[in-house]
């Protein structure tokens, strides 16, 4: 092998080395965790160690979340659309759903974890999310086009959901403390997997052009070819997932720690958890607004919070029945009214109209109310 040629590979596995750093990063601070961590990770009695700590838990995490972007959006290209928000989206909520299941599953029960998790992701989805790429849309390019059908069929369906997991336990009378019981649990968690099994045939067979944007060949992504095969792009998700997974539990319980030290609001642990799940499909739904391909940013948007009800609910209701662990999914009274609010704006957002800004900044408008209500209800 000529001198030149050694360079050149030299050069390529610095490169891919360099791409595969929050993986790698990730990984070096699990085993560090898990290794060493027993204690410290454990003992909170120094609060400037355990703020530091939590910083780096989640800027690792974040990092981590944003390579699994990278890999699903390389994914994206190989399948094309609606693969690619497809793909992107489930391996988001994956990313949600474990770090819910380990919260529930050590340490002390926090029954309206998940409650507060979707209730936080839905608004911040469905307001902040939507209300941002609509503005950012608009402010480069005024007016935006979508398919009707394709954002019909997605509010349709996260309506229905919504209302069923989180506002039906607000009302009904067989538990006094906005639980379900069990017959309730396991009928909404087969009602609503199935649903959303159902739209999922839809959106990828029988109705897969409902969103897909007309001139599909412009809405290439922009982060360039894939660099590895579709199999090593997907090994490589799993591998860059992991850590966000196994530093859940550690993070969660600093969560749990702050929020009782501080006399925080239990929501906040949920919103936490949803900035943490949400920030890397936040950006790429901004950019795709911002590139004018607003269909590309409704499927990533709604189809998250559509992710979110038809995956994380069932699981949590399948957990809670076979491990006996107390949930709690009604919301309080203003918060089902703010949902119900923000559900009726977003039909009228995707009414069919192009949108424009003052939409974006209805979306903003409730999401700040949402903010409010969390420390003034």
């Amino acid at each position: 092998m000529t001198t030149s040629a050694a360079r050149t590979k030299a050069h390529r596995v610095a490169v891919a080395l360099r791409a595969e750093l929050p993986m790698l990063v990730g990984m070096s601070m699990t085993a560090v965790v898990h290794v060493f961590g027993h204690g410290w990770a454990r003992d909170f009695s120094n609060l400037v160690f355990t703020g530091t700590l939590f910083f780096v838990l989640f800027g690792v995490m974040i990092w981590c979340a944003f390579g699994v972007v990278r890999h699903a959006e390389a994914l994206a290209q190989y399948f094309g659309e609606p693969y690619g928000t497809l793909i992107l989206t489930l391996a988001v909520v994956s990313i949600e759903v474990t770090i819910m299941a380990t919260v529930m599953l050590s340490g002390d029960p926090n029954p309206t974890l998940p409650r507060d998790t979707v209730y936080a992701v839905m608004m911040i989805v469905l307001n902040a999310m939507v209300g941002i790429s609509i503005v950012a849309g608009a402010l480069r390019h005024k007016q935006q086009q979508y398919s009707l059908q394709g954002a019909v069929a997605f509010l349709a369906v996260i309506t229905c959901l919504a209302v069923i997991s989180l506002v039906v336990p607000t009302v009904t009378r067989s538990t006094s403390d906005h639980s379900v019981t069990p017959v309730q649990a396991l009928v909404f968690a087969v009602l609503t997997a199935a649903l959303y099994g159902g739209f999922l045939m839809i959106q990828t067979m029988r109705h897969r052009t409902f969103f897909i944007e007309a001139d599909a060949d412009g809405a290439e992504h922009a982060e360039g070819r894939p660099v590895y095969p579709a199999w090593a792009h997907a090994v490589l998700l799993l591998l860059t997932l992991l850590p966000v997974v196994l530093l859940a539990e550690s993070l969660a319980l600093i969560v749990d720690f702050a929020l009782d030290k501080l006399h925080a609001p239990a929501t906040v642990g949920g919103i936490i958890i949803a900035v943490l799940v949400l920030s890397p499909e936040g950006l790429s739904s901004f950019k795709a607004a911002s590139q004018n391909h607003l269909q590309r940013s409704v499927n990533l948007s709604l189809g998250s919070a559509l992710s979110t009800i038809g995956l994380t609910i069932p699981a949590m209701l399948v957990i809670s029945l076979f491990t006996g662990t107390p949930l709690q999914l009604g919301l309080a009274p203003a918060d089902a009214v703010l949902l119900g609010l923000t559900l009726l704006i977003a039909q009228m957002t995707f009414s069919g109209a192009p949108t424009n800004i003052l939409l974006g900044g209805v979306h903003l408008v409730i999401f700040a109310t949402f903010l409010v209500l969390i420390f003034s209800p």
